[in-house]
Formats: structure tokens, C-alpha cells, sequence
């Protein structure tokens, strides 16, 4: 099949496509006579399991070492299971990390009602200004999320 259907039955751009085979992810694909990548039906199934792996935290890199190795005839298996029993733990550490960041914004939330009730209306209740103060230290978030929207901007396309 070519690129363009590969890619669509896949759900990814012909971009992905070339991006994998770069990393050596899938195996090149041979060309036609009139120079288009040419893959067999397996490669769908390759597609489709580097989408799974990159989704639970598998990076391309971890990828491509676990695939030159399994496509050699080695079985990569002890090592993909102590890579996701790394990738539980760091997902451990980052839920706990969640869990003091979500207290925290409930007292600064609580405290902030409580300025903004002692505030008239129209005057700056400073409520940053009340965080610096309270969290002399505080300079980094606990995680990082990225930017925090308020849900009504364009989502980015991913790959």
C-alpha cells in the first residue's frame, strides 16, 4: 500500500511515516517503479504498535532500540517491562506530586475567597501578591503541565 493509505488507516500524517522511517521505527519501504513508498500490510500493524507504545510513555528512542533488537531475532521483552516499571514509578511520583499541588491550590484558593470577602468591590484584593508573601520559597510548580487554559482554545493537532 502506499504512503497516503498507509497513513490514513493508521490515523497519522505521511510525515509520521517518513519520521519513523528515519528513526528506523519501520522498516524502509520499498519504492514502485514511479518512486512511491510501497509497504507490505505488516507495516500498518508496525504503525499501529508505535502509536500504542509512544501513548503509554515508550519514547521513539526506547523504540527504535527495542525494534532493531526484535527485528534482529532478539526478544527485547525483560527490558520493555523494566522500561514501563520505570514509567509506573515516574507516573507515581508525579501523581504524588499532583496530590500536594491540588492541596496547596485548595488553601491559596480558600485563602484568596477569604481576601477577596475583606476586598470592596473594585479595589485589587493582591491576591498573587498574598501567594508570593504566604510562599516565600514557591518558585516552581510542583509538575509540569504545560500551559493551564481555560478549555476554550484550538487544540494543537499531534502527530
Amino acid at each position: 500500500m502506499r504512503s497516503a493509505q498507509l497513513a490514513r488507516l493508521a490515523g497519522v500524517s505521511t510525515d509520521t511515516l517518513r519520521y519513523y522511517e528515519r528513526l528506523l521505527l519501520l522498516p524502509a519501504a520499498p519504492r514502485s517503479a514511479s518512486g512511491y513508498r510501497q509497504f507490505p500490510s505488516e507495516a500498518l500493524t508496525r504503525v499501529r504498535l508505535i502509536r500504542g507504545a509512544l501513548a503509554i510513555g515508550f519514547s521513539v528512542r526506547e523504540l527504535a532500540a527495542i525494534f532493531a533488537e526484535r527485528d534482529s531475532g532478539g526478544a527485547p521483552c525483560h527490558r520493555v517491562r523494566a522500561l514501563a516499571r520505570e514509567k509506573l514509578a515516574a507516573v507515581e511520583v508525579a501523581l504524588r506530586n499532583l496530590q500536594v499541588w491540588r492541596r496547596e491550590l485548595k488553601a491559596t484558593l480558600a485563602e484568596w475567597d477569604r481576601l477577596l470577602r475583606k476586598t470592596p468591590r473594585g479595589q485589587r484584593a493582591g491576591l498573587l501578591e498574598a501567594f508570593v508573601t504566604s510562599h516565600p520559597t514557591r518558585q516552581t510548580r510542583h509538575l509540569s503541565l504545560g500551559p493551564l487554559t481555560c478549555g476554550n482554545q484550538k487544540k494543537e493537532k499531534s502527530q
